[in-house]
């Protein structure tokens, strides 16, 4: 597969996890203020749906395709934006595993947090996006 085939499926990879990273956090704060148990219940199954769905296998393909691509292009990890850019990758796996264990305290009732929380949890993905596109796209060292 060429290297321009690579580095579509990367990015399409990349949309895709971000989607899903920008929903999980939002359907949390829905799932805060819900007050019915069939309420909660449905959230449980879209959450559940969404992480192993979408989330796990899109960021599974980026991260892949990322390696694919550093293995085509190995001078790249001699670059400051690339490291710069592995760390702020590294960042988002893990609040993609923090999203994992929010989701277990959901599904088992033992929630501690309030829908404000979520929304400012939710918020923070933005700023690793807007981070990694510029370093992507301007390389600035």
């Amino acid at each position: 597969m060429g290297y321009l085939w690579i580095k579509a499926f990367h990015l399409m990879a990349v949309v895709t996890w971000f989607a899903a990273i920008f929903y999980l956090p939002r359907l949390f704060v829905y799932h805060a203020m819900a007050e019915d148990e069939t309420g909660r219940e449905r959230f449980k199954v879209m959450e559940r749906k969404l992480y192993r769905g979408i989330m796990n296998p899109s960021a599974v393909a980026t991260v892949g395709l990322g390696v694919w691509l550093l293995w085509l292009n190995p001078a790249w990890l001699t670059q400051g934006w690339m490291h710069a850019k592995i760390a702020l990758v590294a960042l988002l796996i893990i609040y993609h595993l923090w999203c994992g264990k929010l989701l277990r305290d959901f599904r088992e009732d033992n929630n501690r947090h309030g829908h404000v929380w979520y929304r400012v949890f939710n918020e923070l993905p933005v700023l690793v996006l807007v981070a990694v596109m510029i370093l992507a796209v301007v390389k600035p060292f």
